[in-house]
């Protein structure tokens, strides 16, 4: 059991892929229709979600590089996108499910008088429909998607520029995710981080990562938070 309370703290940043939704369904039936129409064989849900957390450009270049050189990947990587964001579009949400105590965690968060922001490497385009779709969105005053600044978790940019929008010091906010990206982005940032046991992070485990907690929900989350 996590015995951490974090004091002083007036934000919170959630990431969303692996963290509020499981959309790795979604990704396999994008990912596996895109490679349809490559006529390449098809990927198994487990070595997709190994790909996710770092943006679609990266997902879709080490889904490639499974049947390309690096030069014949470059010169398909344009069509690849095309289909793979058609095909996305149709099913964004689709076979996405909410993790347990999703909503209760972000309604606590609330009723501790946190501010709420949502960051992910998803496409903003991608993002905010489902975030409307899941009824999540209103629960968020600031939402960035991986394309929506200059920069992209790992990167500290985007949570910097939380703290900005909400005029708080990074110390005043702790951001949660699943992955090594939101740790490393939080560390570099100056903001203190949670990492939930049952996203995606690149195939590798949680615990391996230097977050100040592992928390089962975000309820739990909101549980030590002061």
């Amino acid at each position: 059991m996590l015995d951490n309370m974090l004091n002083n703290i007036r934000a919170v940043i959630i990431d969303l892929d692996g963290t509020m939704l499981d959309t790795a369904p979604d990704f396999h039936a994008a990912i596996n229709l895109m490679l349809g129409d490559l006529n390449l064989p098809a990927l198994d849900q487990a070595r997709i979600i190994s790909f996710v957390g770092k943006g679609t450009e990266n997902l879709l270049r080490q889904v490639l590089a499974l049947s390309y050189p690096p030069a014949q990947l470059e010169q398909q990587f344009a069509t690849a996108l095309r289909s793979y964001e058609h095909h996305y579009q149709q099913i964004n949400g689709r076979h996405t499910t909410l993790y347990p105590e999703v909503i209760a965690g972000l309604e606590a968060f609330q009723a501790k008088g946190l501010r709420l922001a949502c960051v992910t490497n998803k496409p903003i385009a991608f993002a905010v429909p489902l975030l409307k779709e899941k009824g999540l969105h209103a629960y968020f005053d600031v939402i960035y998607g991986g394309d929506s600044l200059p920069t992209r978790k790992p990167h500290p940019g985007p949570l910097l520029q939380v703290c900005a929008d909400f005029d708080l010091a990074p110390g005043q906010i702790v951001a949660i995710g699943d992955s090594s990206n939101d740790v490393m982005a939080a560390r570099a940032a100056g903001c203190r981080v949670f990492t939930v046991p049952y996203g995606y992070n690149h195939g590798v485990p949680i615990q391996d990562v230097d977050s100040d907690g592992i928390v089962s929900t975000l309820l739990d989350a909101a549980r030590h938070i002061q």
